[in-house]
């Protein structure tokens, strides 16, 4: 059925002379056959566009019903259209002139498309001005296709939620096994991509809401260093913690975007993060294998020995074991400054909404849901209220958890650990696979590895590395501030020796094997 509906569709946009060139390649298409289509006229934005309009339609509004889009840009098509005119005019804005980009929903995106973070209470915010990011994105010739769904407030809103979940978006499911989570938050941005919605998406990370539903949905997802990417426009939870980053389908694609994302006035950003990839880029690379990953199932860590294997086998050099200090204690401060700037954070966002919004203090978003019960009624607010209580950035208990983190993050965790053994990174599995969507019980995290990286806001990436019973799981890769481009140097030849993206198929449910 999936293979009919994408005949049919491509029947309809391209002419019969070039189907035969381009059918082939547009499902599973990466950024330089696509580039290489539009330059030689075998297609245009308009058709690219309306190619994955349609399947938004077949896929994630019908059929499987995905729910990875919450709202679709009216003006994406004619705005394909304008990008087209200039092409035949020779005029070419930017390397992703023409391509198609869905954004997470707490990015702020201008009129007609609100900025909601899934919640009630921004159902109304609708921007007059982009955020900085999406400028960027759009001055590179990205076209806005839509906003993604997303876990509700990026999952700072309630203990016990389920990822993927919003009361304006609902539930995103995962593509490979549809009763299965997608992990979040930025759980639309990975599924439209993994399921062939959108070339790129833009996600955003506090801990783990990148690289989670990357590694979960199959797909490349880079969290770049805090200040990389420009912040301003997008709700926060963390100005220490959170940063947007690019979700794609492969390694190559994710740097490209990351290169059109990076603030163009922060002197630490690269050129071209693509610029060079090879594939004996792992030769002599000295990776540590964090223990983190003594933590996982079995069944992961055959995955994991495996990956670590194929890395040995191009040439890197495993250091096992290495320890990383005071985890308990700095996942203790990590807890208490998000709450505290969470709430500086979002007072600060909240003031700049338009009129249309009501709420403008976080102390009137706890009112707010609480007069509308709808907003609570199946995950509670206990984050938001916690956030709330507390004081001003100069509290004890704050200067006190950042001083923690400074400490044992930084100073005497991941500076120290990388320059006494001589490492160009770190390496774990992402996370354990996807499991089942449980409104009445919340995720079941069992382990992950986001955090070292994520606390201190240094850079992550993690890439497809096998698969267990189907489930997608993936291969992290975190470094030291600014290390993005020798981190994507290392996972791009890691993808092309162990090639473990897997194309989903939409199943219902896993069978139960027979005993």
């Amino acid at each position: 059925m999936k293979k009919q509906f994408v005949a049919a569709a491509v029947g309809l946009l391209l002419s019969a002379s070039s189907i035969a060139n381009v059918v082939p390649a547009l499902e599973e298409a990466n950024y330089d056959q696509l580039k290489q289509y539009l330059n030689d006229g075998s297609l245009n934005s308009e058709q690219l566009v309306s190619y994955y309009l349609d399947r938004i339609q077949a896929l994630d509004k019908t059929g499987p019903t995905l729910n990875s889009i919450l709202a679709l840009n009216p003006d994406a098509i004619e705005r394909a259209r304008e990008l087209d005119k200039e092409r035949s005019a020779g005029k070419v804005r930017g390397p992703l002139h023409g391509m198609p980009v869905v954004l997470k929903d707490n990015i702020d995106t201008r009129a007609p498309l609100a900025t909601t973070a899934g919640a009630l209470a921004l159902k109304d915010n609708v921007k007059a001005q982009a955020a900085p990011l999406v400028e960027q994105l759009e001055a590179a010739g990205a076209i806005v296709l839509g906003k993604a769904n997303l876990s509700e407030w990026a999952y700072f809103k309630a203990f016990k939620a389920s990822s993927g979940y919003s009361q304006l978006g609902g539930q995103t499911k995962n593509p490979y096994v549809l009763d299965r989570n997608p992990c979040g938050s930025s759980s639309g941005s990975a599924v439209s991509v993994s399921a062939n919605l959108t070339l790129f998406a833009v996600g955003t990370e506090t801990d783990g809401s990148i690289v989670c539903p990357a590694s979960s949905n199959g797909i490349v997802g880079i969290k770049p260093t805090v200040g990389l990417i420009p912040s301003e426009g997008i709700v926060p939870i963390s100005h220490s913690q959170d940063s947007a980053g690019p979700m794609a389908r492969t390694v190559k694609d994710a740097a490209i975007l990351l290169g059109v994302m990076a603030n163009p006035d922060n002197k630490k950003r690269e050129i071209d993060y693509a610029d060079g990839l090879s594939t004996v880029s792992l030769k002599g690379k000295r990776i540590g294998v964090t223990q983190h990953a003594d933590r996982f199932p079995e069944p992961v860590k055959e995955v994991f020995e495996q990956a670590l294997k194929n890395l040995e086998a191009e040439g890197a050099v495993l250091v096992r074991g290495v320890a990383l200090p005071q985890e308990e204690a700095l996942g203790k401060a990590e807890f208490e400054v998000l709450l505290h700037e969470f709430k500086h954070d979002l007072n600060a966002y909240l003031s700049t909404t338009p009129d249309a919004v009501k709420v403008k203090s976080i102390d009137q978003l706890v009112a707010f849901n609480k007069a509308n019960p709808s907003t609570i009624e199946l995950f509670k607010q206990e984050l938001i209220e916690m956030s709330a209580s507390k004081g001003s950035l100069k509290d004890e208990a704050y200067t006190d958890a950042v001083s923690t983190i400074q400490k044992y993050g930084k100073v005497e965790g991941l500076d120290k650990v990388v320059a006494d053994l001589n490492l160009d990174a770190l390496v774990a599995p992402t996370n354990t696979p996807s499991w089942k969507t449980d409104h009445e019980n919340g995720d079941k995290f069992i382990a992950s590895s986001s955090s070292p990286a994520a606390i201190v806001g240094y850079p992550s990436i993690t890439v497809p590395m096998g698969d267990v019973d189907g489930l997608p799981l993936g291969i992290s890769f975190f470094g030291l501030a600014y290390s993005e481009k020798s981190l994507i140097d290392i996972a791009y030849a890691f993808e092309k020796s162990n090639n473990a993206r897997i194309v989903p198929t939409f199943k219902p449910t896993l069978v139960a094997k027979a005993q």
